[in-house]
């Protein structure tokens, strides 16, 4: 098995050229802050609502996608659904996690997508210890990205995500 292209990125995921970005979505597909905020905001609250109504939500651990609408360095927008930290135990949130970041890779393959480009999920509001979330995603990107042939793009929007998200590649080789 080859090894997937993981290049982790600091920066504003909606402006990453990627066939697909991925959105940490809350289960209700609803407008929430931060990158899901970022990303509802540049891809247009009314169209990218609408979209997401008409899918009606996603379970936790899981990815559904839509069009990336405004967004124009993404053809589509994956929703992946992180777990709250706080309302599992550690494997739980792990599988649930680690769910997350498949499902997301899946439905982009599904899409004929090549490039992959995610937030660290899970790891604002939702309370994920930020090191433990980012092994946690380079491992299933690593894996699943090579199976499906997708170059992948873990992307920071701070210096600390970031250095997080280096140290996790780091140990996969």
């Amino acid at each position: 098995m080859s090894k997937a292209r993981i290049e982790v990125v600091q920066g504003d995921i909606t402006r990453i050229p990627a066939d697909a970005i991925v959105n940490a979505a809350n289960s209700a597909l609803a407008m929430g802050g931060g990158v899901c905020g970022a990303i509802f905001r540049a891809a247009g609250v009314a169209e990218l609502t609408a979209a997401c109504r008409a899918i009606g939500g996603c379970a936790t651990g899981k990815a559904v996608i839509t069009p990336a609408f405004g967004i124009g360095t993404a053809k589509f927008i994956v929703h992946a659904v992180g777990p709250v930290y706080a309302e599992y135990g550690p494997e739980k949130a792990s599988e649930l996690l680690r769910g997350a970041y498949a499902s997301a890779l899946e439905v982009a393959a599904e899409n004929a997508c090549r490039s992959i480009a995610f937030p660290a999920i899970s790891t604002g509001i939702y309370g994920y210890p930020l090191r433990e979330a980012c092994r946690e995603a380079v491992s299933v990107c690593a894996a699943e990205g090579a199976r499906l042939g997708l170059a992948v793009k873990l992307v920071a929007f701070d210096a600390v995500t970031a250095d997080a998200l280096r140290e996790a590649v780091a140990r996969l080789s």
